[in-house]
């Protein structure tokens, strides 16, 4: 059922939307009839995402660059008047081992996965009414390790952990805040990385190997999540991890 108001739909702002989970979910927002704003740094993915999708509009940014969180909000706000969802969805991979981990590289992935929603979302929050939802999207759980995943891994669980702290922040405005926190996930990340299809074919085998239910989502099945822990059913939803993960995190 759509949801709209007497302006247009809810006004949905989300990151690293060229690609994957963030594609998947910007086409289900437009769809239930919202107003989506992507953002992500190569305008021809955001093109693609966009295309045959009227509700779709794009920025191009850089998430991670210092000004970026202002310009991507006044972006929403021009286009919008307000947000009524954010998606702290972009992120990057860089694997690495313990004493192979590169300053730079980890402070890439820091900036991009983590000081990026926590600026971002700064900026957006004055926008959010009662009513709205910050959507984080996540990953590993804290409590097993992921070897060659020390940084990527590191930013994940601190994002479930702003997840809670700002669920009880903004819980008197009327503010949700709710992790969706996939499991592995048929989307590019490892080719961005830089690995090869060869690789990522090899390690897309080991991986379903410990995965419950033998197979890797596909971005559509957790882009369905996203969007429907925002829908006003899940009122009562706020501060919590929703991991989407075939079993993965429970199979031991």
């Amino acid at each position: 059922m759509e949801e709209t108001n007497p302006r247009h739909g809810r006004a949905v702002l989300i990151t690293g939307g060229g690609t994957g989970i963030g594609r998947a979910t910007a086409r289900q927002f437009a769809a239930s009839g919202a107003e989506v704003l992507i953002v992500g740094r190569t305008a021809e993915r955001l093109a693609e995402t966009a295309e045959g999708h009227p509700r779709i509009r794009t920025f191009v940014a850089d998430v991670a660059a210092p000004n970026a969180p202002a310009d991507i909000v006044a972006a929403a706000v021009e286009a919008f008047g307000r947000i009524d969802v954010l998606v702290n969805n972009a992120a990057i991979t860089r694997p690495a081992p313990l004493g192979a981990i590169e300053r730079k590289v980890a402070e890439e992935q820091l900036a991009t996965n983590l000081l990026a929603p926590v600026f971002l979302t700064q900026h957006a929050v004055p926008y959010l009414e009662a009513g709205g939802t910050i959507v984080n999207v996540t990953s590993n759980p804290p409590y097993y390790g992921w070897p060659n995943n020390s940084v990527y891994g590191s930013t994940k669980v601190a994002l479930d952990f702003l997840t809670h702290t700002w669920a009880v922040e903004l819980a008197q405005r009327g503010i949700r805040v709710v992790s969706v926190a996939p499991g592995i996930t048929a989307t590019p990340v490892l080719s961005h990385a830089g690995f090869s299809d060869e690789q990522i074919a090899v390690a897309g085998k080991e991986l379903r190997a410990r995965i419950p239910l033998g197979r890797i989502a596909q971005p559509a099945e957790i882009a369905w999540w996203i969007v429907n822990v925002t829908r006003s059913e899940a009122a009562y939803l706020t501060g919590t991890v929703i991991r989407v993960d075939g079993g993965l995190s429970v199979a031991g």
